[in-house]
């Protein structure tokens, strides 16, 4: 009976034991779900500690593996935030999350807020993280990856797990082999176990860079390592039981080297070679220059910042151009260009990594102005006067020259030319000579002094390219004079039959012929015209001439014929239907 009764105490006990344990299991994870470090400024430096996130392992570790969403922030295995970056609150604060991993590989997740705060803030509940001196683990607390079992913080891969990567420093000095981290399979508290690796640096090139420790699991770097020429590596642990069937899945690591700042920026190019307008206005960006950097590209250790040194001439001002510290564009800072003055510039750059403070490399860039059509063409004489004889067409009627300060040969050197006024039915063209700087006029309809004595044109030169500004256009005004050419008297209108699909013949006859001066064979013949007759009037003689055909009943047309008698005491001549000269009978 004694003995049933503490059968019974003791099972009592384990149970009371047990339910305690179920009721205040460990459970691993961050201490709170919002970590707040408070800061007093927005312009965070590369550099700076914020504070210590807590993970509780529950298994007595003080080194877990976290990993921050923001690439800014770097949180070391012992839970200390820095800034890997110039980091700048634009809205007074920065939220951003940070995972980490227990010993089963499970992921658990905390939000971080950085704010800032005046000095005179008051602290308020929320955790303040933002100590002045953090409290750092000794560098011998170990890491210790745990071969994982299923849990939904790791992705499986084909051959077993993933486990988030470590990092290790490039250019460490050692001593080597020097130790990364241990590997360790639950199964080694109740059997031994060893360990092996392959992969890159293990059992694949480069051959050896990686070893571990049969027994221990301590994985070991055998040599320094180059982020540049390797920036990481893909290992895979294994762990059997020692003389027992046991194993446990493959578990892949990732081992990315951690980057310092050992490259110095190099331009793609020396000199670069860049033109700028004279016209431009200040901003105005005109060329790009470019540096790389074999560092890490999202670390300061491999963002470049450009700036200028020094510009050659420092005329009209010492700082006509800037240059975008990010980008490298080079922008016009200041107005006063002038080709004619300073056709080049040489502007000497320094590209510069960790944000202006680290490595610097120096470099050239070459500017050169070019022309803006600023400066108007002139006509060298503004007045002409010049006469052009009638009937000819194609004739030369002036030369207008003009002078331009742009650079030779240029689009705003070259000229053209618009007559503008003075030529309202289209007898002239202007157009450009060999020299560019010369309007040549000419005649492309016959001119006609009877109908015309005088054109007055207004003529204006322009350039290829438009002007830069208000420019006055320069106008030359050409007086054209028309020359009188004799020609010979005509008879017009001549004869016309509208009948023209008929065979018909022609004949002309004298109508009215007071004086009975006129006689018609082929020709008309003129019998000695005297001014003093009385059928002249005004020096002027009027007579019929009948144009008859052969139809039925024939078809009379009636012309008019005025002779111009002048007194000269000399046989008139007058011109026939064919337009040559008949002598007076």
């Amino acid at each position: 009976m004694k003995t049933v009764r503490l059968a019974v105490v003791i099972f009592l006990c384990e149970v009371f034991v047990c339910g305690f344990a179920e009721e205040s299991p460990c459970s691993p994870g961050f201490e709170s779900e919002l970590l707040v470090f408070k800061v007093h400024r927005d312009n965070l430096h590369q550099g700076k500690r914020l504070g210590r996130v807590i993970f509780n392992t529950c298994d007595g570790r003080t080194r877990t593996i976290f990993q921050s969403a923001d690439k800014g922030f770097d949180v070391n295995t012992d839970g200390t935030v820095t800034l890997k970056r110039q980091v700048t609150l634009h809205e007074g604060h920065k939220v951003f999350s940070v995972d980490a991993w227990d010993s089963s590989g499970k992921k658990h997740t905390v939000s971080v807020r950085v704010e800032r705060v005046h000095h005179h803030h008051h602290e308020d509940h929320q955790m303040d993280m933002n100590i002045s001196s953090p409290q750092i683990e000794s560098p011998s607390d170990d890491l210790v990856l745990t071969f994982p079992k299923s849990s939904t913080g790791l992705k499986r891969a084909k051959r077993g797990w993933v486990i988030p990567p470590f990092n290790p420093t490039e250019n460490s000095r050692g001593p080597f082999p020097e130790k990364l981290v241990q590997i360790k399979s639950d199964y080694s508290k109740e059997v031994q176990m060893q360990y092996t690796i392959t992969g890159e640096g293990a059992d694949l090139e480069p051959k050896g860079t990686f070893t571990i420790e049969r027994l221990s699991g301590n994985l070991f770097v055998t040599r320094p390592l180059d982020r540049e020429k390797k920036a990481s590596y893909r290992l895979v642990a294994h762990a059997t039981g020692v003389g027992v069937n046991l194993k446990e899945s493959p578990m892949e690591m990732i081992v990315n080297v951690w980057d310092q700042n050992d490259n110095k920026p190099v331009f793609t190019q020396n000199p670069f070679n860049g033109n700028v307008p004279e016209a431009s206005g200040i901003g105005h960006e005109f060329m790009t220059v470019t540096a790389t950097d074999a560092d890490d590209p999202l670390t300061n250790n491999g963002i470049v910042s450009y700036s200028i040194v020094k510009q050659d001439p420092e005329l009209p001002k010492p700082n006509m151009f800037t240059i975008n510290s990010v980008t490298g564009g080079i922008r016009l800072n200041a107005l006063g260009l002038d080709k004619e003055t300073f056709p080049r510039y040489t502007v000497l750059i320094t590209a510069t990594d960790l944000d202006g403070r680290g490595y610097a490399t120096t470099g050239t860039a070459v500017i050169t102005v070019t022309d803006s059509n600023d400066n108007a063409p002139q006509f060298e004489k503004t007045m002409h006067t010049v006469s052009v004889p009638e009937n000819k067409v194609g004739a030369e009627v002036a030369r207008l020259t003009v002078t331009d300060g742009d650079e030779p040969g240029s689009p705003a050197w070259s000229t053209k030319y618009k007559i503008i006024a003075g030529d309202k039915t289209g007898f002239f063209n202007v157009s450009t000579g060999p020299s560019q700087l010369e309007g040549i006029i000419t005649t492309v309809k016959p001119l006609d002094f009877e109908k015309n004595k005088q054109f007055i044109l207004s003529v204006i030169v322009e350039n290829d390219d438009p002007f830069v500004g208000s420019l006055a256009t320069s106008t030359a005004t050409v007086t054209v004079n028309v020359e009188d050419v004799n020609e010979s008297p005509e008879f017009n209108p001549k004869e016309k039959v509208p009948d023209t699909g008929k065979a018909q013949k022609i004949t002309n006859k004298v109508g009215s012929d007071p004086a009975g001066w006129l006689s018609i064979n082929v020709m008309i013949k003129v019998k000695r015209p005297d001014r003093e007759s009385p059928f002249v009037k005004d020096g002027k003689y009027t007579a019929t001439i009948l144009t008859v055909d052969d139809g039925s009943p024939p078809a009379t047309g009636t012309g008019t014929l005025v002779i111009d008698v002048e007194d000269l005491g000399l046989p008139s001549v007058c011109k026939g239907s064919s337009g040559e000269p008949l002598p007076t009978a």
